[in-house]
């Protein structure tokens, strides 16, 4: 599947971009460009129903787990933590 099709879209990219895709989390104009290529692209459309498929699978399956509190306030310390000793070596280091 290789080459420009509908949208404009190689179909290499397309098949790239499909989680975001999926995810709605490409800007607009990408996901019109990539919904008109699965439009029109058979071989796409059938690599996005299996990929669609997986998504759902996963989620039905993984989906119910939530972080505990304890555990999303220690990730959110560990990671300001982080930040701030990642800033003070590079403000050292001028």
């Amino acid at each position: 599947m290789m080459g420009f099709g509908p949208g404009g879209i190689d179909c290499d990219d397309v098949l790239a971009d499909v989680y975001l895709y999926l995810d709605d989390e490409s800007d607009p104009e990408l996901q019109g460009r990539i919904r008109a290529h699965l439009d029109d692209c058979a071989p796409c459309l059938r690599q996005f129903g299996l990929e669609q498929d997986v998504k759902s699978l996963v989620a039905r399956c993984c989906g119910g787990d939530v972080a505990p509190d304890s555990l999303k306030a220690s990730i959110r310390l560990r990671l300001t933590q982080v930040v701030i000793e990642t800033t003070h070596v590079e403000y050292r280091a001028d």
